[in-house]
């Protein structure tokens, strides 16, 4: 474990936010040659750092959290990869689009428009991504889809919607000693805490809770990776700026939180792990705006945009730490 001097931040939550890595080789040459023709993209790129930290806001009721360590855990989880194909970073829109994301060139691809049987007028909500490449969406009235980030197909599961209270929820897989695990953190609109963390078995499809988060988190998205660790991203509810908090996956603890610059509370959000960097997704409607968050350096940056709105991002445990 590294020791690092960090801003320290809790934020005593009011209002409600609007909505959501790890080994084997690279798709490099796929995405060189798509480098300038994706839809929607901004080719517009600032690599400046945000040197200038958010100050503090410390609720004295509480403990403050410290800020996590992103350093990789002694012991790697065995993970049976396939390939590399599920090394991307898969984003679905708030108009269906299925996209993917190749952080080194900041690429994106339009993999297809989902069509899921039975969605009517609801949306797209969160979306993850288990290490073979399928997708897991969930829409604004918490039916639950697999879709394939091959071609952008999709048939509904057999999730039924409200599980202990969980109805619309961020998502994101972790592995563990049994493989990839579907974490689910509710979100509420609001301006409740979130009920807190469960697990969705992909098999059965019941919803197993965990606990509540402690301390409370707003709703938030989760992203995690293939040695085990879970993070989750959430706005301020108040003012600007964000947070990136590690969570236990077994206890629901929030073990640590970094603030960030970005975001704010109206957001549509959504974000990933990959490479080392997290990276956030948030609009307020129209364009998105990409942010990297390196947890080592603190440095935080804007890396892109992209002109809809992104509202889920997954990205498989087989892609790079």
């Amino acid at each position: 474990m590294r020791a690092r001097a960090r801003w320290l931040i809790w934020v005593a939550f009011a209002s409600a936010a609007v909505a959501c890595g790890t080994r084997t080789g690279l798709l490099v040459d796929e995405f060189a040659a798509d480098s300038g023709s994706d839809a929607g993209v901004d080719a517009r790129t600032t690599d400046a750092a945000r040197d200038a930290r958010p100050e503090a806001s410390v609720d004295a009721s509480i403990d403050a959290p410290k800020p996590f360590d992103a350093s990789k855990p002694d012991v790697q989880i065995i993970s049976d990869c396939p390939d590399a194909s599920g090394t991307l970073i898969y984003l679905i829109t708030s108009d269906d689009q299925l996209l993917s994301f190749y952080p080194p060139s900041l690429t994106f691809k339009t993999i297809g428009t989902i069509a899921c049987p039975g969605a009517g007028n609801n949306g797209p909500f969160s979306m993850a991504v288990d290490h073979t490449g399928v997708a897991y969406v969930v829409f604004t009235d918490g039916s639950l889809y697999q879709v394939s980030t091959a071609n952008a197909s999709c048939k509904k599961t057999s999730f039924v919607p409200g599980q202990q209270g969980f109805t619309t929820f961020g998502m994101g897989f972790s592995a563990d000693q049994n493989g990839d695990q579907l974490y689910v953190s509710q979100s509420i609109a609001n301006g409740q805490f979130s009920k807190g963390l469960a697990t969705i078995d992909t098999k059965t499809f019941k919803l197993n809770f965990i606990s509540a988060f402690t301390p409370p988190t707003p709703r938030c998205e989760l992203t995690g990776t293939g040695d085990g660790r879970l993070f989750a991203y959430w706005p301020n509810t108040q003012g600007s700026g964000s947070n990136i908090a590690q969570i236990d996956p077994k206890t629901a603890n929030v073990n640590g939180v970094d603030p960030l610059i970005a975001g704010g509370p109206n957001d549509a959000f959504a974000f990933a792990f990959w490479g080392g960097d997290f990276w956030v997704f948030s609009s307020t409607g129209g364009p998105t705006t990409v942010t990297r968050f390196d947890p080592v350096t603190l440095k935080e940056s804007t890396a892109t945009s992209f002109g809809g709105t992104i509202v889920g991002a997954g990205v498989s445990t087989c892609a790079p730490q």
